[in-house]
């Protein structure tokens, strides 16, 4: 191999074609799977569309380095100055971002089998996930405003509430705000109106949240 075959890439247009498509397909059926499984505060498109666009571009990558030894080192080099300060919000999504990498790079390098096996497995466990976890209970915070001459009503229907914890209690000029951890499931939240029949509650609000409570 003379000096001029190192800067020769040798990638057929119709490989090129073949792999992209392939990284496409795999791309959409990981965006489909997000989309489905998704169960943070507020869905982006335009990050579930990053991931079929990651996919694209390390299949591409890895098809240009598994094909070119000097390409493959500066490629190397000039990824290693590049910062990537994009906050991920959620844990999960950092997952999805390994996997549309590591189905990239099994498409990339022609590990077709590997990319649609490890493809289906993953997507199952995230779907299997997604469905344990909405059949258990999810994690609420209970914020009540009430007269402070409705506090012994208030405790003892708090009483009541299954495995309520105080977070904070806040005195106001015009009554007192009382916020709980509560684990709930969808159907149990029709405590919150009876709240509101207590004399001398003004409002009662539950919110949930993507936090964990400790047991």
């Amino acid at each position: 191999m003379n000096f001029s075959e190192l800067f020769t890439i040798t990638v057929q247009p119709l490989q090129v074609l073949v792999t992209l498509v392939i990284a496409l397909l795999a791309g959409l059926y990981i965006f489909f799977i997000y989309k489905k499984t998704f169960g943070g505060v507020m869905y982006s498109r335009n990050f579930n569309l990053s991931l079929v666009m990651l996919t694209l571009v390390t299949s591409l990558m890895l098809m240009l380095i598994n094909n070119n030894l000097t390409l493959s080192l500066g490629m190397v080099g000039a990824l290693s100055i590049i910062r990537f300060r994009t906050a991920v919000k959620d844990p999960i999504d950092t997952v999805f971002m390994f996997w549309a990498v590591g189905e990239g790079i099994a498409i990339g390098t022609k590990f077709y089998d590997v990319a649609v096996i490890a493809g289906l497995v993953i997507g199952l466990m995230m779907v299997l996930l997604n469905v344990f976890k909405a059949k258990a209970s999810l994690p609420y915070l209970f914020i009540i405003h009430y007269h402070e001459g409705a506090s012994q009503y208030v405790k003892q229907m708090v009483k009541q509430l299954p495995g309520a914890r105080l977070k904070s209690k806040t005195a106001r000029r015009d009554g007192i705000e009382l916020t709980l951890e509560l684990r709930l499931h969808e159907n149990e939240t029709g405590f919150v109106e009876k709240f509101l029949r207590v004399d001398g509650v003004y409002d009662a609000t539950l919110i949930t949240h993507q936090g964990d409570i400790v047991a």
